[in-house]
């Protein structure tokens, strides 16, 4: 390892090869397009899978609640870990955790393609997730220290436009194998994407780590924050189930704030911090960590439920459904590049508000659908992914720049921590106000179609069907009253998604006026290390 300074600009060691290495290694745009082969897995995952659970659960015959564990044993170990997993790429160096989160997210993705059982798909889950932590820090950490700050924001507006497009390739790739391949495949598809990730990253990756890198692990800093994340996540998870005022949803939610008050005031005391609050001193980067939370609270709560529209209300088929997506998809494909290069020349702060009002103005027009509305979709799903673009991008530079280097994976697994409470947030939040709607107006709808009166456990299928989008008609129902079961079944979950996109309008304009506080990521790195 020599140790030679790297040159700085703006406080942001840039990656100059030292003598003798390879003439590409380090360089910052073939970083860039390494980090980015890595975490398109993760991103494609998280859409992929959801479109194998119908076949897994067939072909398996799993319960409903093994199900559920597919999805939430991944999201609740890369949520729990990634603070952590950004600790290690500090520790230990972000190349080298990359290079073992590719690995290990490919070999977990074989081993579950090849499971007999879903106990063992659950358990490949959580390891897929554990080694998803570890690869999305890593990159943000490497980005950091592979590029200048007035260049930062552009790689980070490409790494954001990868995640994008393989977001919204997940439902297309996803329906495509499943139909005319396996379930497995949508598993077996991440073998070769990682074996490309850690030859490129063998060949290309190089770190650039600050002196002043923790040279120690704070353990009880760990076991606190991981007990907290997953007594929060846990209880949002479980709160749709449970109910927000059950004892079990508030012994986890509150279980989880005394675990984060013990957790920050250990690290006032740790010789070495996980977390050194001394980091959000800058409000700048405490801003753009909120924002970030908001910012998924809002998106990801709100679109959960337009698949469901898609697929239930309109009747489409996954795939369908997800080339619907892709107007919102594909602005954002164009736009992330686009407004890094715009925050390179005027900095981040117009053009986060700017895009969290477009969101806002979009998911105001999304209120206002109903259940046979047409092409107008498009146009909100355009101003959408436009508005996204540069609230992604603004917010991830301005916690990662704003970190020190020494710091810069804490500050990824931040950023990516916050992405995942958020969205779970507003899953659960604004699942739970659809609920409470779709409850309300249901049986007015029904009594008003003149429809036989349901109660008991009856009318309880019923609501549930309602508030995924279905219209729950009995094969045998002559066509008039199915007519008129759909059509207030519909109507009761359009009037409940109009609320979920409405709230998600006033949180993204609480968002905008966070975003007034960001600015461009100006920490100094100190002395710094080639690798």
């Amino acid at each position: 390892m020599s140790q030679t300074a790297a040159k700085t600009t703006e406080g942001v060691g840039e990656a100059i090869p030292p003598a003798g290495a390879g003439r590409w290694r380090g360089h910052p745009w073939l970083t860039l397009v390494t980090v980015a082969v890595g975490v398109m897995m993760v991103a494609l995952d998280g859409t992929i899978v959801a479109i194998a659970n119908p076949a897994i659960q067939h072909d398996l015959g799993a319960s409903l609640a093994n199900i559920q564990w597919v999805t939430n044993g991944y999201l609740l170990a890369l949520a729990v870990f990634l603070i952590t997993a950004g600790k290690i790429g500090d520790r230990f160096g972000h190349r080298r955790t990359f290079l073992v989160g590719a690995v290990g997210f490919a070999a977990s993705s074989a081993a579950i393609g090849f499971a007999g059982s879903i106990q063992l798909i659950i358990l490949f889950r959580v390891l897929q997730g554990l080694f998803g932590a570890l690869l999305q820090p890593a990159a943000l950490g490497l980005l950091r220290g592979a590029f200048p700050a007035e260049r930062l924001n552009m790689a980070i507006g490409i790494w954001g436009g990868v995640i994008g497009a393989s977001t919204a390739a997940g439902p297309i790739v996803g329906g495509l194998l499943v139909e005319h391949v396996s379930w497995e495949s949508v598993f077996f598809i991440n073998i070769p994407v990682g074996l490309v990730a850690l030859l490129l990253g063998l060949w290309i990756l190089r770190d650039v780590r600050s002196e002043k890198s923790a040279k120690s692990f704070d353990i009880p800093g760990i076991v606190l924050l991981s007990g907290a994340m997953f007594l929060l996540v846990w209880g949002i998870i479980k709160a749709p189930e449970w109910g927000w005022g059950d004892t079990r949803t508030l012994v986890f939610v509150g279980g989880a704030l005394v675990a984060g008050v013990a957790f920050a005031f250990w690290q006032t005391r740790a010789a070495e911090p996980l977390i050194p609050l001394s980091l959000f001193r800058s409000v700048s980067l405490s801003a753009g960590a909120l924002l970030m939370v908001l910012m998924a609270f809002s998106f990801f709560g709100a679109v959960f439920f337009v698949t469901f529209y898609l697929q239930n209300v309109h009747g489409m088929s996954p795939v369908d459904s997800g080339v619907h997506l892709l107007p919102m998809t594909a602005m954002m494909i164009v736009g992330s590049p686009i407004a890094g290069a715009l925050m390179a020349k005027i900095g981040p702060r117009i053009p986060i508000v700017a895009g969290m009002l477009f969101t806002a103005v979009a998911m105001t027009g999304m209120s206002t659908l109903s259940a046979d509305s047409g092409g107008i979709m498009s146009l909100w799903f355009v101003l959408m992914g436009l508005g996204l673009s540069p609230v992604m991008v603004g917010a991830t530079e301005v916690i990662v720049g704003n970190a020190p280097l020494e710091l810069s994976g804490v500050a990824g697994g931040l950023q990516q921590a916050a992405m995942q409470v958020g969205g779970s947030l507003g899953t659960a939040v604004l699942g739970a106000l659809m609920a409470a709607k779709v409850d309300d107006v249901l049986p007015g709808k029904w009594a008003a179609a003149k429809l036989p009166p349901v109660t008991g456990e009856k009318y309880e299928a019923l609501k549930q069907a309602v508030q995924v989008g279905v219209a729950p008609v009995e094969k045998g129902t002559p066509a008039p009253v199915a007519h008129a079961i759909t059509q207030v079944s519909h109507d009761a979950f359009v009037s409940g998604m109009s609320l979920a996109f409405v709230v998600s309008a006033v949180v993204a304009v609480i968002a905008a006026g966070l975003g007034l506080l960001t600015k461009r990521g100006s920490a100094d790195t100190g002395p710094a290390v080639h690798i």
